[in-house]
């Protein structure tokens, strides 16, 4: 299973290059997309990088921001100067942040943009609380969640605007352990509260370091309950682990689920695959 950038992630570089830049001044500071291919940032001092759901705000001391999004393929790269940059094909950099003892390059980084950070807002004021940030408000959560009571439970959690770092491995895995179905309606999840704090306490257990186990191994293979699993048989119960799409906004989100563990007597949505004939659907994917 490709490992997509999450709110973990996130945090995790922004931590790593807040330590590398804070403070310092950059000696070198190249945007490399067409619209801000004529900014030089040398010379600005860097005052701090924080995470902001899957957004990262690189702040600078004459009153900029620096936003990027890692979407599915970005990410930022660390290096001591004079050091081989490893991050992939040189054509594939869209930032170099440097100083005189660190060098963050960032690949295929999103949505580059720079603004005055008083109007961070328009860029990011849109997204529910951080599940890993200060401002995280587990009850203002579940009132943006269940003023949409009809939408599928699946789609709603990755929805940044009712709370903002979760992406599919947290979404399937903590499903998994709540025992909710993907296409369950939200007004259908018997503990909603239990769910958003499940998939918060597997991201907080795994924020510090690169690898994202949600079972305690960190063997590849051993490290998901149902992410990455079609076909094989469900930890719990056996049951052979099933792979569907579910679609929020025409944006297709690959979604794995055991049948059994994760069973409900509510209305499921109809695009919920299981390949079984006469079952929820017909389409899956094994």
């Amino acid at each position: 299973m490709d490992r997509v950038p999450e709110g973990d992630t996130v945090w995790l570089a922004a931590q790593r290059m807040h330590t590398a830049l804070a403070g310092a001044t950059l000696r070198r500071g190249e945007l490399r997309v067409p619209q801000l291919a004529a900014v030089d940032l040398t010379g600005a001092t860097v005052t701090e990088v924080v995470p902001r759901g899957k957004h990262m705000l690189t702040r600078l001391a004459d009153g900029r921001t620096l936003r990027t999004h890692y979407r599915m393929d970005g990410s930022w790269h660390i290096y001591r100067p004079g050091s081989r940059w490893r991050g992939g094909p040189g054509h594939s950099i869209r930032a170099v942040l440097a100083t005189d003892e660190w060098e963050c390059i960032g690949y295929r980084l999103h949505d580059v943009r720079l603004v005055p950070t008083s109007q961070e807002s328009e860029l990011v004021g849109h997204l529910g609380p951080d599940v890993l940030g200060p401002d995280w408000d587990v009850e203002e959560v579940l009132r943006r969640l269940r003023s949409q009571p009809d939408e599928q439970i699946g789609v709603a959690i990755l929805d940044q605007r009712n709370l903002a770092g979760i992406g599919n491995l947290y979404k399937v895995e903590s499903l998994f352990l709540t025992g909710v179905h993907p296409w369950a309606r939200v007004a259908d999840v018997p503990d909603l509260r239990g769910l958003v704090e499940r998939a918060r306490t597997l991201m907080l257990a795994n924020r510090h370091h690169p690898e994202q186990s949600t079972t305690g191994e960190t063997r590849r293979g051993q490290d998901h309950w149902v992410a990455g699993r079609k076909g094989r048989p469900c930890r719990r119960c056996r049951t052979p682990i099933l792979l569907g799409d579910q679609d929020p906004d025409l944006q297709e989100r690959v979604t794995w689920w055991c049948p059994r563990c994760q069973a409900t007597p509510a209305p499921v949505d109809p695009r919920a695959r299981t390949g079984e004939p006469g079952t929820e659907a017909r389409r899956a994917r094994y």
